[in-house]
Order: structure tokens, then sequence, then C-alpha cells
């Protein structure tokens, strides 16, 4: 029920977590740090799998499958993956009650496993491009958890593929960056920035990392997907090599991308609000719930009436009948706000008498009546409304929490204390640093997205965050017009860049 979720102006945090437990999303595993997604979250993830997978096959790519243990000498191959993975593995030592003379790794990601097939399957110019996609569960070992956000293991999709030239591989790694961008915009009606990582956020052995960057509720940052170019890193690693055009040998130029469960909690924090859930009509598994509202003297009518409309919206929408004669209206509204649905039917004594029913959107409480010949065509038209809507308002919500500082006074003060910190807690524990004041659980600082210019030196992308715990985001395309004679907001040398900075999950 609503009342058993924590206001976003008490504690951002807890309210986060309660409307992942009341709204049966996902539940604490026996495991620590890991989660188990139970079927209303699941059903959720398979809204967006279905979507991506379909914007996948329409560019080129195919699924497959590769497996989940990897022999460890095999990060050891590609020296900055090994690196950046090395604090989060999980290893196997032994298999069948013996010592296994090789340890391994479950897979944090997959590029080597694959690399080293891709050795076999890639000969010749002729088997180029190969465009992977692989659905798959992976393992990160997690200190600090918290669900669908992070987690020990997550499930994700992850694309890896070859081409003949740089040209190609890098038009690729864009190509499935605005795949994501669409995803998050028409679909999650997530607005999102793009652009490429700085050399200290970017993917452990990549080249260049792109991401899509959305802000939250809180004015605070996620990443919410990522597009990398490898150069020919993986494929000198693992001696990818192909007959070139000229009968030459070249390494072949590689691209990963992907994106994952964390999604969920995306969706989450950008459109839900105290009363639960909610949910853009494209990724709902259920888009309206027909309640039945009836006493005994009139409960056959109304529950005859309500059938025979279930029956004729069952063949346009994704329909549930709450016809639970063990729980007041009252509650079941309750209930289903909380689930997120985004149109609730509501058919009682007096609507049958006037041959009507009342339409409820979840996003903004609005009420009206409808003729029930007209209610397919006008829930079809309100889903939407309701999907522009969450957009809109997301959109308006970052607009009002872009801000362009001109000193760096004036930039340390959007973070004073607040857009708090991602120190991300135990996922049994609430994240004490959590301490949103406000309708949006805002914190003491502004928060949200800071642009301003900065030298490009990492030493001054570190000195930033460690004054203000924002890290820089994404460096926006085509931005070169804004630097000239600018100086770095900290440094005071001149600017190279206009850095997109927030405090991010």
């Amino acid at each position: 029920m609503a009342e058993q979720i924590t206001p976003r102006a008490k504690s951002y945090s807890d309210w986060y977590v309660d409307i992942v437990l009341r709204a049966q999303l996902a539940d604490y595993s026996p495991v620590k740090g890991s989660m188990v997604i139970r079927p209303r979250g699941y059903a959720l993830w398979e809204r967006m799998q279905s979507a991506l997978d379909g914007m996948f096959k329409e560019t080129g790519h195919t699924n497959a499958y590769f497996p989940l243990l990897i022999p460890e000498n095999f990060l050891h191959k590609e020296a900055e993956h090994v690196e950046g993975f090395a604090p989060e593995l999980a290893v196997v030592t032994h298999g069948g009650g013996q010592k296994l003379d090789e340890p391994l790794v479950i897979r944090p990601t997959s590029e080597t496993i694959i690399w080293s097939m891709y050795k076999k399957w890639i000969q010749s110019y002729r088997d180029l491009p190969l465009l992977i996609n692989q659905w798959a569960n992976v393992v990160r070992w997690e200190k600090r958890t918290r669900l669908f956000l992070r987690t020990t293991e997550f499930l994700w999709q992850e694309g890896h593929t070859a081409h003949e030239t740089e040209e190609e591989a890098r038009e690729e790694t864009l190509r499935m960056l605005d795949v994501y961008r669409t995803f998050a915009e028409e679909h999650m009606a997530m607005p999102v920035l793009t652009g490429v990582k700085s050399e200290s956020e970017k993917f452990a052995g990549a080249i260049d990392t792109y991401a899509i960057e959305a802000l939250m509720q809180d004015r605070r940052a996620l990443q919410a997907g990522t597009s990398h170019f490898l150069g020919q890193n993986f494929a000198k690693a693992f001696d990818v090599q192909f007959q070139n055009r000229n009968s030459g040998l070249d390494y072949v130029w590689a691209t990963s991308w992907g994106v994952s469960t964390r999604l969920v909690g995306a969706l989450i924090m950008a459109h839900s609000d105290d009363k639960g859930l909610v949910i853009p009509p494209r990724l709902a598994p259920t888009e309206l719930v027909l309640i039945p509202i009836f006493r005994n003297k009139n409960k056959g009518d109304v529950l005859t009436a309500a059938r025979s409309l279930a029956s004729e919206l069952r063949k346009s929408f994704r329909l549930e009948v709450d016809d639970d004669e063990s729980n007041s209206p009252g509650w079941k509204f309750a209930e289903w706000e909380m689930r997120g649905v985004p149109i609730r039917v509501e058919l009682g004594p007096r609507d049958l008498e006037n041959n009507q029913v009342t339409l409820v959107r979840r996003d903004t409480g609005e009420k009206e009546a409808v003729p029930i010949p007209a209610v397919a065509e006008r829930a079809r038209k309100l889903l939407e409304e309701i999907q522009q809507n969450l957009y809109d308002r997301a959109l308006a919500f970052r607009e009002e929490n872009t801000h362009r500082p001109e000193s760096w006074e004036e930039m340390r003060a959007l973070y004073d204390n607040g857009g708090a910190a991602p120190e991300d807690s135990d996922a049994e524990d609430t994240d004490s640093e959590d301490n949103g004041s406000g309708d949006q659980g805002s914190p003491a600082g502004k928060g949200g997205f800071a642009i301003a210019p900065w030298d490009g030196d990492p030493a001054t992308e570190a000195k930033i965050k460690e004054e203000t715990r924002a890290t820089i985001r994404v460096l926006p395309f085509g931005n070169e017009e804004d630097t000239r004679g600018r100086t770095c907001i900290f440094s005071g040398k001149p600017a190279r860049y206009m850095a997109v900075f927030a405090k991010a999950y």
C-alpha cells in the first residue's frame, strides 16, 4: 500500500527501496549483494528486452550465447582490461570436488572469451562485419550494492562486433549509442545526454567510451548505457587477424556495448512518486487495470459488464481485471497506483447506468467519464498522452536542473553537501548519505548537471572530484565552439572541452 512508502522528502534512498519492495519488483536474496527479480520486475525487464532486441535486429545484429566461466589467463591478455576488473572478479578454484588446474573467472563481461572465439571464426574480410549480441548474466563482486542499480549479479545484454576498418567500427559504436538514446527517450520516456567519457571514466580496454546519461529526481546522474570503440586492442591480445582485400593481414577493429537491469532502477527514479511506481505505457507489462465496483445487490450486473468489456479490451491492450472481493475498491486503487499501471478503468453501478466507465491516469491522477463503446479509442490516446507527458516532465526537470556556473565558487556551491554522494550502501542497509529534502528529494546544494569548461587535464578532473564529488559524466558532441576563449572552471587554464559534471550513481 502507498502509505508504506517513505516520502522522497524524508529519504530518497528509502523511498527508492520501498518502491522496489512494495511494488514487488525485486527482493533481497540470501547471497549478500544479490537480488531476486520478482515476476513484476522481470515482466518489466522483458518489455525492455523485447524492445531493445528488436532494435538490435533491425540494425543487423544476431544473438548468440557464450560460457559463463572464463579461463583466468584470458583476462590477463589485455592489460587495461584485467586491471580494471581485477577487484570485482569472482574466481572458481574447485570443481567436481577437485582443485582446478587453472582458476576460472565468472564473467564480469565477455570480451575475452568472445574474442578467443572470433579468432576461430574470422579468417577473411568476407567474414566481416561480425555483429553479435548476447543476453546474459554477469557477476561483479561489488562491496556496496543497491537493488537494480548495483548488484553482485545482474542481467544485461552485451554486443560485440568485429569490423574490417576503423571507420566502420567507429560508425557502429555511435550507431549503437543512438539506439540506446532512442530506446531511453522513446520507450522509457527518459531524456538523456550523449557524449564521450573522459579518460578516467572510460571502459577498461577501450579507446573511447560513449554513454547516455540521465538525471534522476534527486538530481544525481545515472549512466544508463555505454558503447565502446575498442580499436584493435582485443584483436591484438587474441591475435585475431584477417586477410584483407589486398591479400595482406590486418587486425580486426572492434566494438562492445551494453545496458543492464540498471535500466529498471533508472525508470523508477526518473518517473515514480510518493504513491509508488510510475511506468511509461510502452514498457508497462499491464497498460490497463479494470476494477469492477459493486455491492451484493448489483454484483452480477457489474461483473457481467466488466467481463464483456475486458474481453473487448484484451484485443488491443495488456489488461488485468481485479475482481477480488476480499479487498475494498479504495485498497485496490492504492495498490494499482503502487504498481504503476498507466490507466485505471473503474466500472461501478452508476457507471453502468450511464453506459460509461471512469478512466484514471496514473501520471496525473486525472479522471474522466468515457462511454463504454469509446473506451478503447480513448484509452489508446490516453496512453500516448501519458507517454509524452512523462517524457516532457522529465525533460523539464532536467532543464531546470542544468546549470552553467561562471566561477569555481558557483560550481562548488552546486554540490555543497548535497546531491549527496553516490556511495551505494550494502543492499540491506540504508544509505546514510542519502539525505534528500524537498518534493523531489533535493539536496542542500542544487545538484543536477553542471556544464563547465575543463582544461582536459586528468589532474584537474581529479581535484574537482575531490572537492565536489562530482565527476565528468560526458563530454558532449560538437562543443568545440563553446570553448573558444574560455578558461577551465577550476584551473583557469585554456579550456579544451565543455564537460557535463554531476554527482552520480
